[in-house]
């Protein structure tokens, strides 16, 4: 008796694990997903420094202002390839978390899709993954913040930044306006942030300080 309850454990524990197989497959895929979404945005964000943009164009006998449209015309042409794949896969199988595909090829559909103009349609389909730990939670705040800042609404973990042209005609990046910002941090770290928002701008050459939203409707 004792033997064939034992197989009947074994048999039940064979099964749960077959049904947490990863999809190798696709796990494949998306990681190659992940490179192409990555190929030429390292390039495009040395474009934006002003001390380093120019050697970088002049590797192909362009200026500044046409390399960058130049690089940027083949990274959207990816992203639009990576975004109809993704959105097959999501049909398919809802997001492709850790579950499917392991980490961390999990992310790979949420960088396709931050990096497209569909966050909105797609923002509960990361949080459902997120809550259910098929994702890191930090990244659905990232495109929470994202989703609000786009509608033009206060973000909720600080992870958002923006600029403004001044009067000289120089631009002022800052940090999009925060709910509650004095409660920030105690937000930003039960999300699983390691730095503080102000640490965190301070990685992107931001002093931060807090901004209101009707400061920001009025430079529009």
């Amino acid at each position: 008796m004792k033997r064939a309850v034992l197989a009947i454990l074994v048999f039940i524990s064979l099964a749960a694990c077959g049904q947490h197989k990863v999809n190798l497959a696709l796990k494949k895929q998306l990681d190659s997903v992940m490179v192409l979404d990555q190929k030429y945005r390292d390039t495009l964000s040395l474009l934006m420094d002003p001390k380093k943009s120019d050697s970088v164009a002049k590797n192909l006998s362009l200026t500044a202002q046409q390399a960058t449209g130049h690089y940027w015309a083949l990274q959207n042409r990816l992203d639009s390839l990576d975004l109809i794949f993704v959105e097959g896969v999501i049909k398919k199988y809802g997001y492709p978390g850790k579950t499917l595909v392991d980490s961390p090829a999990n992310e790979a559909a949420w960088y396709v899709i931050q990096h497209t103009g569909k966050i909105h349609q797609y923002i509960n389909v990361i949080k459902k993954a997120a809550d259910a730990s098929e994702l890191p939670f930090h990244l659905y705040a990232m495109m929470l913040d994202r989703d609000l800042m786009d509608e033009g609404k206060e973000q909720v973990y600080g992870t958002q930044a923006a600029y403004r042209t001044l009067k000289n005609g120089h631009t002022e990046w800052f940090v999009w306006p925060i709910k509650d910002a004095e409660t920030v941090n105690e937000r930003r770290k039960k999300a699983g942030f390691d730095l503080t928002v102000e640490q965190n701008a301070t990685r992107f050459d931001i002093t931060y300080k807090v901004v209101e939203l009707n400061e920001i409707k009025k430079i529009k």
